[in-house]
């Protein structure tokens, strides 16, 4: 279902994923909902170790519509515009003074095999393209070493729990260098939080996380501006 989701992208007249209008696969306005004004948007209650954390837009409307179309039903066409929404936040949320590690929060084997495919890692080497002249490189450094249980419906304290040491480096990531997280929604803020750990672990500073979207509890932080300050 997915490989023909995004077959018929390529093969037939495209409709906008977030409105339905035809024609164009993301159409202007849509585009200018999704990557809104990138700014802070941190959880309500941050769990330990959360890095700053910028999104483009909130996870409505749109935005939701968009990534869920990428995500769950193959739309893989849509990649290049939900990476330009990382590439906005990324710019308007840091200001790179050494070489930059854009690290997508990595799925599980089990997902990867429902989706077909890795939306986030996807949506991350879009914005590295779309960042052409900075210092920014696609570093997907870190995986799962256990299996977690779906955080669907799970409390901000389960699911910390449930993410707790679950993430692990897969490789010595380039250095010098800082890491970004890349995620498509921030919700509690446990994946990022879990998946900075595995990278603080290892020596790398972790200053800053970008997602496309975040849930509807958020509250704003200050800007980073530093990308050498240790995370």
């Amino acid at each position: 279902m997915r490989v023909l989701a995004a077959l018929l992208d390529l093969l037939l007249p495209p409709r906008c994923a977030g409105c339905g209008r035809p024609g164009v696969l993301v159409c202007p306005s849509c585009t200018a909902r999704l990557r809104g004004v990138p700014s802070p948007r941190l959880p309500e209650h941050p769990p330990p170790g959360l890095p700053e954390v910028w999104s483009g837009a909130a996870y409505a409307g749109v935005a939701r519509r968009l990534l869920l179309a990428h995500k769950e039903h193959g739309r893989t066409a849509l990649a290049p515009a939900l990476g330009a929404c990382l590439a906005a936040t990324l710019r308007a949320a840091l200001t790179p003074r050494s070489p930059v590690l854009l690290v997508p929060v990595p799925s599980s084997g089990a997902a990867l095999r429902r989706r077909g495919h890795d939306p986030v890692r996807r949506m991350a080497a879009a914005a590295v393209r779309d960042l052409a002249g900075w210092p920014v490189v696609l570093a997907p450094v870190v995986r799962q070493r256990r299996r977690v249980a779906d955080q669907a419906g799970l409390s901000a304290p389960e699911r910390a729990a449930n993410l707790a040491g679950a993430y692990v480096l897969a490789g010595e990531p380039p250095r010098p260098a800082v890491a970004v997280l890349v995620d498509d929604v921030v919700t509690t803020g446990a994946t990022l939080a879990a998946a900075a750990a595995a990278l603080r672990a290892a020596g790398v500073a972790v200053p800053l996380a970008i997602t496309v979207a975040a849930t509807a509890k958020e509250r704003s932080g200050a800007r980073v501006r530093n990308a050498t300050r240790p995370g």
